[in-house]
């Protein structure tokens, strides 16, 4: 079942676009920041959201052609642009000045590096779901051979002119029957994973702007956030899910071992879409975390 939304408001970005965030619950508690991986529809959210409601204000927002939020004005997908979208989405919902706990899923670690590069007193704390701070795939074998993440980024460049050409395809094939069972086969989704969830997530993306998606991933091939690491002082969660094929454990160790000061969970029997197959275990995770920061 999809999260309701409470409230919702707009920001406008450096370039015009308009930055869409949804407000939840209504304690009046500190703020907790959502930001998502990759097309990631809001229902991915929903445990933590009914979890973190009761006592704090939970934020989530969109990226540029996702959900609410339009296409790019400017055509800009950069890391650097969504980090300066989340800066201002900070800003605006920040608790009498006081900066909130940042969470972030896969793509979203990267945003959110990205952004304590450039406003470190805009993170009051965070927690690193599922992602890293560099491409994914960065140092494992798929691009240990030098040049291969270069040659990747270069390529997706230049396919960007034909994705229109191939969206109809790819869409019709989302909203199919077949992504589910054969995620589960291949296993990249894990038994728990509800179907319900991951149609949703599915029909999110077959209905995004091809070009949006296309150019928010290349965003995240060229991400490059490890140099933030030993700057990081504010208190650090990282969640890790086992049996997560899309985001190599190897690289949430690299990042462990970049953040000594950070607590590390690692959840079984949980894959990339470890938010809704493990919901509970996260919602508790980040729970520990935020018994960590100072009132």
């Amino acid at each position: 079942m999809a999260v309701s939304r409470k409230r919702s408001g707009v920001v406008e970005a450096a370039d015009g676009t308009p930055i869409t965030f949804h407000t939840h619950g209504t304690s009046g508690g500190p703020v907790v920041l959502l930001t998502n991986g990759i097309g990631t529809t809001e229902n991915f959210w929903r445990h933590l959201v009914d979890d973190l409601s009761i006592d704090h204000t939970v934020v989530h927002w969109d990226y540029r052609g996702h959900g609410n939020t339009p296409r790019s004005a400017s055509g800009d997908y950069s890391l650097a642009t969504q980090a300066d979208d989340l800066a201002r989405v900070t800003r605006r919902v920040r608790e009498s000045g006081r900066p909130p706990v940042h969470i972030a899923f896969s793509m979203g670690v990267a945003v959110l590096l990205e952004l304590y590069r450039k406003e470190p007193g805009l993170v009051r704390a965070m927690a690193l779901l599922a992602g890293a701070p560099d491409a994914p795939g960065t140092g494992t074998a798929l691009f240990r051979v030098p040049g291969s993440l270069a040659a990747a980024r270069a390529m997706a460049a230049l396919a960007t002119p034909v994705v229109p050409f191939f969206a109809p395809v790819v869409k019709a094939f989302l909203r199919s029957r077949l992504p589910y069972p054969f995620a589960r086969m291949m296993g990249v989704l894990q038994p728990h994973a509800p179907r319900q969830d991951i149609d949703e997530f599915l029909q999110g993306v077959a209905s995004m702007d091809p070009l949006a998606y296309w150019r928010t991933l290349r965003g995240l091939l060229a991400a490059r956030g490890s140099d933030v690491l030993p700057t990081v002082s504010v208190p650090v969660l990282i969640v890790a899910a086992a049996q997560d094929l899309l985001m190599p454990l190897s690289q949430v160790e690299k990042m462990r071992r970049g953040l000594p000061h950070a607590s590390y969970v690692l959840i079984d029997e949980a894959g990339h879409a470890g938010l809704v197959e493990k919901g509970p275990e996260m919602a508790r995770a980040v729970r520990d975390l935020l018994l960590q920061v100072p009132g």
